[in-house]
């Protein structure tokens, strides 16, 4: 696998998941992630990485950020064996609650742009 990751295999799935994306999900692409909104920095959506489709990605920082909506309480465990294989390959995660990007947009958007300066910051 390359440096990314990618998995192929994933690539039509993934194709259909960008087609049927959550209110959150579509309401953080449109506004914060796709064009480059994001102080510059290219994101990808539903994005197939090891054996994951993750719901965005910066391959640039290594970052990756999930937009949990509600049967995510259920899978908390699942959540926390996912991200540590994702960390593994050097990813770091951010997690938001898909009702906060409903709700607080704003404090969503000002939680990723600081991951982001503190990211660049470690690229120098």
């Amino acid at each position: 696998m390359s440096e990314s990751n990618y998995n192929k295999s994933f690539k039509s799935y993934a194709r259909e998941l960008r087609n049927n994306s959550t209110d959150g999900e579509i309401i953080l692409w449109k506004e914060a992630l796709r064009a480059r909104k994001m102080y510059g920095y290219q994101f990808n959506r539903q994005y197939p990485i090891a054996e994951f489709i993750v719901d965005f990605i910066c391959r640039r920082l290594k970052l990756i950020i999930e937009v949990d909506g509600y049967s995510h309480q259920f899978k908390v465990d699942k959540d926390k064996q996912r991200d540590a294989i994702l960390n593994s390959l050097g990813y770091q995660i951010l997690r938001i609650d898909e009702f906060d990007v409903k709700r607080n947009l704003n404090n969503v958007i000002r939680c990723i742009e600081a991951k982001v300066e503190e990211l660049e910051q470690e690229l120098g």
